[in-house]
């Protein structure tokens, strides 16, 4: 099945529109395979055809069906382990401390696809759960995708998807075997929320995120979009809070307002006095130079 050039400029102006993304090179080869379903759905015969219902206006709410198959919902529990290992070792330690008093964190995993992010982080406390006893832990899962949404509250996975990332024993523990394949367990289901939201709208939260993931994300907007991206996340963020993203993500000459911190590299803070982050020593090396 084809598609022409014209159809695939249609097609990535809308996915820009409604979501900020760029369909990129990289991924124009996915269309086809990632809207085959749809079409068989729709009884759409071509690519072509889909592009024409779609200008013509006849049926509005298949665009957003389009575009939601088009996002890369790519995903699994415990996704790239290390920087979930630096949470654990450097960002919850000082946010225990810190929040002592109030005994609450809220932490959001923007662009979360079909939740297992956000599972991931509740299982993290869930894990410990005596040392949070009598703490409010707030975790919410966004993403742009109604249909990831949807399923992430259901918090049902296949076979492969709860393999992936996840031992024999973190199964049994958090998972409960049902029609569908695995369900999370209430206790751990009542522990997070889930909504609808673009990461380029104002903050859910803006300024109480003690924590804030967002990975993967940001590589697929371009360079305007990126950099109100990060403008969302660091507005988004406690003044001493932390930020995760992708491995392949930087904020490097990409945003003056949040730097790398030097002991736990992968993970971010807005830049302020007392944080030893990265830009900030290279800021230091730079004027003595200049001395």
């Amino acid at each position: 099945m084809q598609i022409s050039d014209s159809s695939t400029r249609i097609l990535a102006g809308l996915l820009e529109a409604r979501t900020g993304q760029q369909l990129t090179m990289s991924r124009r080869w996915r269309i086809e395979t990632a809207l085959s379903a749809l079409l068989r759905e729709r009884g759409i015969s071509t690519l072509d055809e889909l592009i024409t219902i779609l200008v013509m206006g006849r049926e509005p709410s298949l665009s957003q069906l389009v575009v939601e198959a088009l996002l890369n919902n790519e995903t699994y529990f415990f996704r790239d382990r290390a920087p979930f290992d630096l949470l654990q070792r450097y960002a919850l330690p000082e946010l225990a401390q810190r929040r002592a008093k109030s005994k609450r964190l809220r932490i959001w995993s923007a662009g979360c696809s079909t939740g297992q992010e956000t599972y991931s982080l509740a299982m993290l406390f869930a894990e410990e759960a005596e040392k949070w006893r009598g703490w409010t832990i707030d975790i919410l899962g966004t993403d742009v995708s109604s249909a990831c949404v949807d399923r992430a509250r259901t918090g049902v996975y296949t076979q492969f998807e709860v393999q992936r990332g996840l031992g024999i024993n973190q199964t049994i523990k958090w998972f409960e075997e049902c029609a569908e394949g695995w369900r999370v367990v209430e206790d751990l289901r009542r522990q997070v929320r889930f909504q609808v939201h673009n990461l380029l709208e104002q903050s859910p939260h803006p300024g109480g995120f003690d924590i804030v993931l967002c990975r993967n994300v940001l590589l697929y907007l371009n360079a305007d979009k990126k950099a109100q991206g990060f403008e969302r996340l660091a507005s988004s963020m406690a003044d001493d809070g932390w930020l995760m993203l992708g491995a392949g993500e930087t904020v490097i000459g990409q945003s003056n307002k949040l730097g790398a911190d030097i002991n736990a590299r992968g993970l971010y803070r807005l830049i302020g006095d007392g944080r030893r982050i990265e830009k900030r020593g290279a800021d230091r090396r730079a004027s003595a130079a200049g001395a």
